[in-house]
């Protein structure tokens, strides 16, 4: 089986599951956490070298404001969780995202995460939070534009290599797959640079139920898409 290098997750339906289970929404969020370690584990014995998860966007401030302190109150206690994690399966684990939006207690547990892992050579486990795909966009051009005005860099030289290294996920290949649970059908702007060849898989799973089964039936789905990359197969 060709196994996918990158897969990246747009974890979706924590909340309509425990709602479906007559729970609040936040206690549909814990359990979608404990899910994360389960499918790292699977991921990475099914031989997946990188997988990124769209944990908390720059949309979601937007929600109501006690789901919202829940949720960072998840993330506080999940930053402590994680670091044990990538300790027992030796995985590399970086925060993607404007961390600066972040309260500083959590931008100081995710400093200690990605130097605590940083040599880890393992699963290299991604995590975006306060992430945004144009937002993304911005911060990069105003970084390239910054080293222009510095005169470091010439913009009629600029390659998109330049622009993928001023990224969040400088370093990391573009995703082979994509998937997204609970039955929506788009990329509710994640990774945008980086998705433009990746292949998508949509699942009504909601991210709770995603077992390492429902994973395998992705990479199958993987498996029978023609990759072309813009080109055309000879006959």
């Amino acid at each position: 089986m060709n196994i996918p290098n990158h897969v990246a997750i747009i974890l979706d339906g924590n909340g309509r599951w425990a709602k479906a289970k007559g729970m609040p929404r936040n206690y549909g969020h814990v359990q979608g956490a404990k899910n994360v370690e389960v499918i790292c584990e699977e991921a990475y014995r099914m031989g997946i070298q990188y997988l990124t998860v769209y944990a908390f966007s720059t949309e979601n401030w937007k929600r109501p404001q006690d789901e919202v302190d829940a949720l960072m109150t998840l993330l506080r206690n999940y930053m402590k969780t994680c670091l044990k994690t990538a300790a027992k399966n030796n995985m590399c684990v970086r925060v993607i995202g404007d961390k600066e939006g972040l309260d500083e207690d959590i931008r100081s547990r995710i400093n200690q995460l990605e130097e605590a892992t940083k040599n880890n050579t393992g699963l290299h486990f991604q995590i975006a939070l306060n992430y945004g795909g144009r937002d993304e966009v911005r911060r990069a051009a105003q970084k390239l534009a910054r080293k222009a005005a510095q005169g470091i860099i010439n913009p009629e030289e600029l390659t998109e290599e330049d622009f993928s290294n001023a990224l969040d996920t400088a370093g990391l290949p573009d995703p082979d797959l994509l998937i997204r649970t609970c039955n929506e059908q788009r990329i509710s702007n994640f990774l945008l640079w980086q998705l433009a060849y990746t292949e998508f898989y949509f699942t009504p799973v909601a991210w709770p139920d995603f077992t390492k089964e429902e994973l395998l039936k992705a990479v199958e789905a993987y498996n029978h898409r023609d990759r072309r990359f813009g080109l055309v197969k000879d006959v």
